[in-house]
C-alpha cells in the first residue's frame, strides 16, 4: 500500500510542479501590482494635494498657532537712569533697511551702555544722494517718545563749556568690529566713552551680533524696529493712498524684484546677458566686490543668482496665479531693459510701482530714501510679499521680519536652489510637467508666513519668533503675554505725564494681536 502511494505522488509530481510554479508566477505579479498601486497611489494624492490647492486662502493671513506678537519686556525692566555715562553717536551706512537694523542696534547699545544716544546719522550721500537724513524719514518725535521708558535720546550732542568758551563736545571716534558682541560695548566702548564723554561709532552697519542669550534686548530691537521707527507723515500719506488704490479692485500682491545692476554683479550671473551688457556687470564687480572667479552654471545650481522676472512670472502662474492678479513692483532700476519684462507683463499685465500708481508728489524724491519708504509700506500691507532674492537684501529679509510681527502675512519665498534645475531643464527644452514640478517645490513649506524656528543664516530681523511674540493660553511660562497694563507699570516707574488711549495703542507694548493698519498708515 504504501509503495502505490508513493508511486501514485510521483507520477503527479510534475502536474503539481508546475501549478506550483505558475501560483508563484501570480503571487509574484499581485505583489507587483499591489505595490505599483501603492506607489501610483501615493503619487496620484501627492499630485492631487498640489493640484487642488486653493491660492485664494494665500490671500489671507497665515496660521498663528495661537501666537500674537508682544514685545513688551517680560521680566524687570527698570526706565533709563537719570545719569547716563555719555554719549552715544553712530553713522548708519548703507541703504534704508540696512540703516534701520543699525539702529534698532544702536538702541541696544545705548541702554547696555547706560548713554544718551544722539539720534542716529543716516549715511544719506554715498548712494541715495539724499540728504533728508533721519528726520527726513522719521518721526523724531514718534521715536524719542515710544522709547523713553528705554533710553535717553537727544537730537544732538550737547554744548559743553571750557575755560570760558562754549563748543560741542567732541566725540572720540571708533570703528566698532563686525557683529561685536555686548562685551564690546560695555567694555572698550563704555571705557571710550567714560574717558572722553561721547564716543562716535563709524561705520556702523552690522557692528553687533544677531544673536543675543537676552530675550529683553531682542525684544528691544523689535520696540525700535516695529514700533519706535515710524515714517513721517507724508510718507505714510503717500502709502496709504497707493494702497488703496491697490486695494480698490480687490487683493494685490507685492513683489521685490532684486534683478538689478549691483545685485546681478555681486552673484556673479551674467551669461544671460548681451556681451556690452556683461562688460558692464564685470566692471561694476571689479569696482565694488572681492576679485573672485564665478561659474554661472555653478552659481544658479545653488540658488545663487536671482530670479529673471520671466521666471517670477512662471512660478506664479505655476502656483495658480491668473492673468487678473493685481501685482505692485517694488525694485529699482531693472538691469537689462524692457526686454526682461516683457515676458512679465504678457502673464501679468496688471502690473504697478510707485510710479504708475502713486502720487506726482512722489516723484520728486523717488529714487531717494522716500521711495524706498514708501515701497516698505506698500508691500508690509498688501496681501501677499514675494521675495524674489531674501540672500544679502536688506529690504526683504526686514519686510518678512515685520510681516511676521504683523500678524502673520502672507509671504512666498520661492526656493531658487530646488527651482533651478527645473529652470535649466525648460531651457534646454526639457519642459515636460513644468508646472507640477514647479508647485511641488513652491508648496512644499506650507509656511507661508507662519510662526517658525529661527534658523541661520536666517536673522532676527527676518525672524524675531518667539523672543517678538506670546501666546495667551500658554502651556510654558516664558511663552505667557504680558499684562495688558504693562504700559502703566512701565510709565508709573518712570514717574512721567500719563499717555493717551491712542499712543499707548502704537507704543511697543501693544495688548492687540498684531498691529491696526490704522496705527501703522
Amino acid at each position: 500500500m504504501r509503495s502505490r502511494l508513493g508511486s501514485r505522488h510521483s507520477k503527479q509530481h510534475p502536474w503539481l510542479k508546475g501549478l506550483s510554479l505558475r501560483l508563484g508566477i501570480a503571487v509574484v505579479v499581485l505583489v507587483i501590482c499591489v505595490i505599483s498601486l501603492f506607489y501610483s497611489f501615493g503619487f496620484t494624492n501627492s499630485s492631487y494635494s498640489v493640484e487642488n490647492i486653493d491660492v485664494d486662502k494665500l490671500w489671507r493671513t497665515a496660521d498663528s498657532g495661537g501666537w500674537r506678537s508682544s514685545s513688551a519686556p517680560r521680566s524687570d525692566w527698570p526706565p533709563p537712569p537719570a545719569e547716563t555715562n555719555g554719549y552715544l553717536r553712530v553713522r548708519c551706512n548703507g541703504g534704508l533697511n540696512q540703516q534701520r537694523s543699525a539702529i534698532c542696534n544702536a538702541v541696544v547699545a545705548a541702554r547696555i551702555m547706560n548713554a544718551t544716544l544722539v539720534l542716529p546719522e543716516l549715511d544719506t550721500n554715498s548712494f541715495w544722494r539724499d540728504e533728508s537724513g533721519f528726520p527726513g524719514i522719521y518721526d523724531v518725535e514718534h521715536f524719542i517718545k515710544t522709547l523713553r521708558y528705554d533710553i535717553h535720546i537727544v537730537k544732538s550732542i550737547p554744548e559743553v563749556s571750557s575755560k570760558g568758551k562754549t563748543k560741542k563736545l567732541k566725540a572720540h571716534q571708533i570703528r566698532p568690529p563686525r557683529d561685536a558682541p555686548l562685551s564690546w560695548y560695555t567694555t572698550f566702548a563704555l571705557e571710550k566713552m567714560k574717558q572722553h564723554g561721547a564716543i562716535y561709532l563709524t561705520p556702523f552697519s552690522h557692528r553687533l551680533a544677531e544673536e543675543i542669550d537676552e530675550p529683553e534686548l531682542q525684544r528691544l530691537r523689535c520696540r525700535v524696529n516695529y514700533h519706535a521707527l515710524r515714517f513721517k507723515p507724508y510718507i505714510m500719506e503717500i502709502s496709504r493712498e497707493i494702497v488703496n488704490r491697490l486695494r480698490s479692485q480687490g487683493h494685490f500682491m507685492s513683489i521685490h524684484l532684486r534683478f538689478e545692476m549691483d545685485m546681478l554683479a555681486f552673484a556673479g550671473c551674467i551669461d544671460i546677458f548681451t556681451p556690452a551688457e556683461q562688460k558692464i556687470l564685470i566692471k561694476y564687480r571689479k569696482e565694488n566686490f572681492a576679485d573672485k572667479k564665478l561659474v554661472y552654471r555653478e552659481r544658479r545650481l545653488i540658488g545663487k543668482c536671482p530670479l529673471t522676472p520671466e521666471e517670477v512670472g512662471l512660478i506664479l502662474r505655476s502656483m495658480g496665479f491668473d492673468n487678473s492678479t493685481r501685482i505692485y513692483l517694488a525694485s529699482g532700476e531693472l538691469f537689462g531693459g524692457d526686454r526682461f519684462m516683457k515676458p512679465f507683463r504678457a502673464l501679468f499685465p496688471h502690473l504697478e510701482n510707485h510710479s504708475t500708481v502713486g502720487p506726482e508728489k512722489l516723484e520728486e524724491n523717488a529714487r531717494g530714501l522716500a521711495g524706498s519708504a514708501v515701497d516698505y509700506m506698500v508691500c508690509l500691507l498688501s496681501d501677499i510679499f514675494i521675495p524674489t532674492y531674501d540672500g544679502p537684501s536688506n529690504f526683504a529679509n526686514n519686510l518678512m521680519g515685520h510681516r511676521l510681527y504683523y500678524g502673520f502675512r502672507t509671504t512666498i519665498t520661492p526656493d531658487r536652489k530646488a527651482l533651478a534645475p527645473i529652470f535649466m531643464d525648460r531651457e534646454e527644452g526639457k519642459g515636460d510637467r513644468f508646472e507640477e514640478r514647479v508647485r511641488k517645490v513652491m508648496f512644499s513649506s506650507g509656511k507661508f508666513g507662519g510662526p517658525h524656528k529661527r534658523v541661520r543664516p536666517e536673522s532676527v530681523y527676518t525672524n524675531s519668533w518667539p523672543e517678538c511674540f506670546c501666546q495667551v493660553n500658554a502651556k510654558n511660562k516664558k511663552d505667557k503675554c504680558p499684562p495688558n497694563n504693562v504700559v502703566e507699570l512701565l510709565e508709573s516707574r518712570l514717574h512721567s505725564e500719563d499717555l493717551d488711549e491712542s499712543d499707548e495703542n502704537r507704543t511697543a507694548n501693544n495688548s492687540s494681536a498684531g498691529l491696526a493698519e490704522d496705527s501703522l498708515i
